[in-house]
């Protein structure tokens, strides 16, 4: 074994290397033999000289066999998933993984929290009373094979390295190094057990890439590692300057998702890239020949209302309201302050910082400012208009909901300053690419 220094020397030094050498670092890490000063030098090093694609490879695996790997091979369907990197608005997963289950695929979705701006998955499902994000694992099995999808939080048996090499990368500023985000989304991915996966790169002033080039290069090396690593996998390249969905907020979000599976979005931007993906994710599956007949099949499974089916079946089964699809309003918290965000001028609205309208949740007490932090479930935003739309002097931007007058008008203010009115509206793209 090649001590850690030595390796640390070698990346300082722009040298590549071994998987041997790579393996060797990552198990010290798991095991605790390494300490946070030497895994802080090789993040620096690899941020500063980078990785190549074997290098990648070996680091995803490597933090991937830290912990266990998941075996779905005991059940009939395809394995599938998908990740998105996030943004504002963006529940595609609640609506996602339903709608696969539907169409004969296996959705052991393993989803996070929300970080800065972005909402967070597992914040989202505990808006709903008694869902359970860190299910003992056979329930999660049984909820799998049963219903065909779960959607669950990562536990401390999944890629375990990758949790503390995130944890000081977080501290060290070595975030925002391609190599090791590709290795921490795709380790965690790889030891989920997919047999396929899909991926939403976000672009745009909601996304963590906000340059197209940056999110491009950024799909490409996931793309390339997924695959070198054994995993097929394609990605979509999709926007992010404005909200994804109308509403951003954890309960907010929930309930759009159901009104989603219910039919009540179509012709939404929401709808047309929820559909994509689930076309791109069934034709990596094999259950779809082209991307045309994958749509048409998540489309059926919305229409049918198996889709809706699967989604209440999931909450039952990770402990939530049997009754949840049919009474959501009576078990989703609601703000107790909702206030309209009036335009101060006529126009279009022609722009967003949507990075900031994120911001403006997580300050309403819908997301974290420091980490561990409670959140309020029932603030947010909702009905925010979208690009294009033409408004009135007065006319809604959307709605703050908040839990006092003084945060809810702190929230309006937010948003008018997030929203920029003009005489034209601007191009709107949706899905801008396939990388694969």
């Amino acid at each position: 074994m090649r001590l850690p220094a030595e390796i640390i020397r070698a990346k300082r030094d722009g040298l590549a290397l071994g998987g041997a050498e790579i393996a060797d670092f990552v198990r010290g890490v798991s095991e605790g033999a390494i300490p946070d000063a030497q895994i802080a030098a090789l993040c620096m090093a690899i941020f500063l000289r980078g990785m190549d694609r074997d290098e990648t490879v070996a680091l995803t695996l490597a933090m991937r066999d830290s912990g266990d790997v998941l075996d779905w091979r005991f059940l009939e369907r395809p394995v599938a998933d998908k990740h998105s990197t996030g943004g504002v608005g963006d529940n595609v997963s609640l609506m996602l993984a339903p709608i696969l289950a539907a169409c004969g695929a296996a959705v052991p979705m393993i989803s996070g929290r929300g970080l800065g701006h972005t909402g967070g998955t597992l914040d989202k499902l505990e808006a709903i009373p008694g869902y359970t994000v860190t299910p003992e694992p056979e329930r999660f099995r049984t909820v799998v094979q049963d219903v065909g999808c779960a959607i669950v939080g990562q536990t401390a048996r999944l890629a375990p390295a990758d949790g503390r090499i995130y944890a000081v990368r977080d501290t060290t500023a070595t975030v925002e190094s391609t190599p090791l985000i590709v290795a921490s989304i795709l380790s965690k991915k790889l030891a989920a057990g997919l047999q396929s996966l899909v991926l939403d790169v976000k672009t745009g002033s909601g996304a963590f890439m906000a340059d197209e080039a940056d999110a491009r290069a950024l799909a490409r090396a996931l793309v390339d590692v997924a695959n070198g690593a054994g995993l097929p996998c394609s990605a979509l390249l999709t926007d992010m300057s404005q909200p994804l969905a109308a509403e951003a907020g954890n309960a907010l979000e929930v309930a759009n998702a159901v009104r989603f599976l219910k039919g009540e979005s179509a012709g939404t931007r929401l709808h047309r890239v929820t559909l994509a993906l689930c076309a791109e994710a069934l034709v990596q599956a094999g259950l779809a020949g082209n991307a045309h007949e994958g749509e048409t099949l998540a489309a059926r499974a919305l229409e049918s209302g198996v889709a809706l089916e699967r989604f209440g079946a999931m909450v039952a089964g990770l402990g939530g309201p049997a009754d949840f699809v049919e009474r959501m309003d009576a078990y989703l918290p609601a703000a107790p302050v909702v206030r309209p965000v009036a335009a101060l001028s006529a126009g279009i609205v022609a722009g967003m910082d949507t990075r900031a309208l994120g911001l403006a949740v997580v300050q309403l007490g819908g997301g974290r400012s420091v980490p561990g932090e409670a959140i309020d479930p029932s603030v947010g935003l909702s009905a925010i208009a979208p690009l294009g739309t033409s408004v009135a002097l007065g006319d809604p931007l959307g709605f703050v909901h908040a839990r006092s007058e003084a945060e809810a008008e702190r929230g309006v203010a937010q948003v008018l300053a997030g929203i920029t009115l003009a005489e034209t509206a601007p191009e709107s793209r949706d899905v801008i690419d396939r990388i694969g």
